[in-house]
């Protein structure tokens, strides 16, 4: 379908001929001799491309784009003057036009000016498309209370730029959560920046944080920017940050409270403005008691802590990822669709997943390249789960004709079984939860939360 271009121009002979030019070249053309027919017209149609002229008598061009941009802020236009100025393109740029052409029309100059703005238009638009792409590969999918409530935590914490630290076991989606609290803050446009510590050698840390300055040393032939730099107006995600030493916690203390740093070989500050999200699989709190940690980093980034909680305590949410993996493979592979029938999630939800999102993650496309049929069952499953890991495909069929009774079971018998282990700790400590956190080697505030969970008070015996 050809593209549509609104000529907007009070001299009538400039918007004949210009329009004639235009449709020669495939387009679709309408005309305004004045700001107000050309809004009327916007608002009847709204077109691909909008020639507006600037000195026009009533509305001149100027106001005309100023209410163009209020009204149709993602409208192309481009500025036509007979006088025109640097000032006046400069004002008009300000505004929101995509160029600035003069009178008279260079012909090429016209259709390369529009070409350009089309495409600009298209690339904008594909460019939306990829970020929602990514947005929904990366969103959080689930609808128990405990991801109901973090979807809740990330809106509120998002708008701040105080540091935030995630704690979860590994493969729970903590990178997913950063970036989301990133998506909804006000930094999203700028960069968002990871950084796995754990993957980081100590002695390649400095650099690939703060960058180097050009002969700093051997073959250092040009100047590179760090994370921190390349995250300037954005967000740095420190994955596994309690693996860096002492010596590099010491030194991102100081660069995260002064907001400045000097490149390896450099003399010159460098100035950076980022939000930090930290995140850690292991309890900080302990680490900072053994040592291990700097206690005053430690309380720099647990401005806003967040706990997220493993797969295996909302299994209500595997069907739900499961559904939503399945799409995401099949959008980027293109195969034939398949499904998982009630047995297969039956057996799926019955797991443990000590590997989290990330290994059911890897297990569904595993399944989807290795079973052969449309409708995935629980017998296609046992040899393809880590160790043959699911019950009798006929046991898992009945119990998902019984409407997953197993499953419950299953899961009460494990809930129960904490809940005792919880209670006799805590009685072992005389109720000190401090003491009982440690011998039950979770952060105190995870313990507060199973308190409450399993309505656990001091005065329950058994």
């Amino acid at each position: 379908m050809s593209k549509l271009i609104l000529v907007v121009d009070d001299e009538e002979s400039i918007r004949i001929s210009l329009g004639g030019i235009l449709e020669d070249e495939g387009y679709q053309v309408l005309h305004a001799e004045n700001g107000a027919d050309a809004l009327d017209l916007i608002r009847e149609e709204v077109p691909d491309l909008v020639l507006l002229d600037i000195w026009m008598p009533g509305m001149d061009g100027i106001q005309t784009l100023e209410q163009i941009r209020n009204l149709f802020p993602d409208l192309t236009v481009v500025m036509m003057s007979g006088h025109g100025t640097i000032e006046t393109a400069v004002k008009a740029t300000r505004i929101g036009a995509f160029d600035f052409i003069e009178k008279p029309f260079s012909l090429d100059k016209v259709l390369i000016t529009i070409a350009n703005a089309l495409n600009f238009k298209e690339l904008r638009k594909e460019n939306e498309a990829l970020r929602l792409s990514a947005l929904k590969e990366h969103e959080m999918v689930g609808a128990s209370a405990g991801v109901e409530l973090l979807r809740g935590q990330i809106q509120r914490i998002a708008p701040a730029s105080t540091p935030v630290l995630i704690h979860g076991e590994e493969g729970v989606g903590k990178e997913l959560v950063a970036r989301a609290i990133h998506h909804y803050s006000t930094r999203r446009d700028k960069p968002f920046v990871a950084v796995n510590c754990m993957a980081v050698p100590e002695a390649l840390l400095a650099d690939e944080l703060f960058g180097h300055e050009r002969g700093a040393y051997t073959g250092a032939n040009s100047q590179k920017r760090g994370r921190l730099d390349l995250a300037d107006g954005g967000t740095v995600f420190l994955d596994e940050v309690h693996e860096l030493s002492l010596k590099a916690q010491g030194e991102l203390l100081r660069i995260l409270t002064d907001h400045s740093f000097e490149r390896c070989g450099g003399s010159r500050p460098v100035r950076i403005d980022v939000r930090v999200v930290a995140a850690t699989s292991r309890s900080l709190e302990r680490a900072v008691q053994d040592g291990l940690f700097r206690e005053d980093l430690y309380q720099f980034l647990q401005v806003v802590p967040l706990e997220l909680v493993p797969l295996r305590e909302r299994s209500e949410d595997i069907p739900l990822l499961v559904k939503h993996f399945v799409r995401l493979f099949h959008r980027r592979e293109g195969w034939e669709p398949k499904t998982f029938d009630d047995s297969a999630l039956a057996c799926l939800k019955s797991y443990d997943w000590p590997g989290n999102i990330r290994e059911l993650k890897n297990i569904v496309e595993r399944i989807l390249i290795m079973a052969a049929g449309p409708v995935i069952t629980a017998d296609d499953l046992p040899a393809l789960m880590p160790g043959g890991n699911c019950k009798a495909s006929s046991r898992l069929q009945e119990a998902a004709e019984q409407g997953e009774a197993a499953v419950g079971s299953l899961r009460s018998a494990r809930e129960r079984f904490e809940r005792d282990f919880i209670l006799q700790t805590l009685l072992r400590s005389a109720w000190n939860l401090d003491k009982a956190a440690a011998l039950l080697e979770m952060e105190r505030t995870v313990l507060q939360r199973k308190l409450l969970q399993y309505g656990l008070t001091p005065e329950d015996e058994r």
